[in-house]
């Protein structure tokens, strides 16, 4: 089997653009594996299918029997598997990063399917995964606010104590806390500080008054920004 230069080329760069998508909005989502892991992930994959296929053309009968170079390929599932297990957290009872370490592993595959040249189903599979990480992403929200459970994300300084007065403001109003997200802290320059996300999904009484929960939040100290879900 033989490949021409430029087909190589247009298989990686495909990879680039189908891995970059998925990496894309796991970035948008302030994730820890994002934009850049996605696309080094699908490209890694297709590569090693490429060498796979195509970089054994010679005689193979001096390495001894039973050689099959098709088996590099296959090691790349046991690779990612532990690549995706580092994204994967528990604060907790609360377990995230899971949907993130699919998405790493599914890449994987969508980088092997480009790299033999199996087109359809790589393009195919992409689009199934967008539309499961944007469309029923929101779907999700949706049946939460039907529970009365509402997303709040919050910006803010990483500092020792935030999620602590972040917890008393909550007791105090009587929310309930069923979740949280907490990403990997950034050095921001403007700030001079290193800064963190973190995304609450909070039970709201009936009469719990949204308005001056924000307020309240915003006036601690080291939170730069507040906001709901959707608003």
């Amino acid at each position: 089997m033989e490949i021409t230069t430029l087909e190589l080329v247009l298989r990686l760069a495909l990879a680039v653009i189908l891995g970059g998508a998925v990496g894309f909005e796991r970035e948008r989502q302030n994730r820890p594996a994002g934009f850049r892991t996605h696309i080094l992930v699908c490209v890694g994959s297709s590569l090693i299918m490429l060498v796979s296929a195509y970089g054994f053309t010679g005689d193979l009968a001096h390495f001894g029997d039973g050689v099959d170079p098709s088996r590099i390929a296959a090691q790349v599932v046991t690779g990612v598997g532990f690549l995706g297990a580092g994204t994967i957290f528990r604060h907790r009872n609360t377990i995230t990063g899971l949907t993130t370490a699919a998405s790493i592993w599914i890449v994987s595959g969508i980088g092997l399917a480009v790299g033999i040249g199996f087109y359809v189903g790589a393009l195919f599979t992409t689009l199934v995964v967008l539309i499961s990480l944007i469309l029923l992403g929101s779907m999700e929200i949706t049946f939460a606010r039907m529970k009365r459970i509402r997303r709040l994300w919050i910006r803010g300084i990483d500092q020792p104590g935030l999620l602590g007065h972040i917890g008393a403001v909550l007791g105090d109003m009587g929310i309930g806390v069923t979740k949280v997200d907490l990403s990997q802290a950034e050095y921001h320059e403007t700030f001079k500080a290193e800064v963190i996300s973190m995304e609450f999904f909070l039970r709201l009484p009936s009469r719990a008054n949204c308005d001056e929960l924000l307020k309240k939040i915003a006036a601690l100290p080291g939170i730069l920004e507040a906001e709901w879900e959707g608003r």
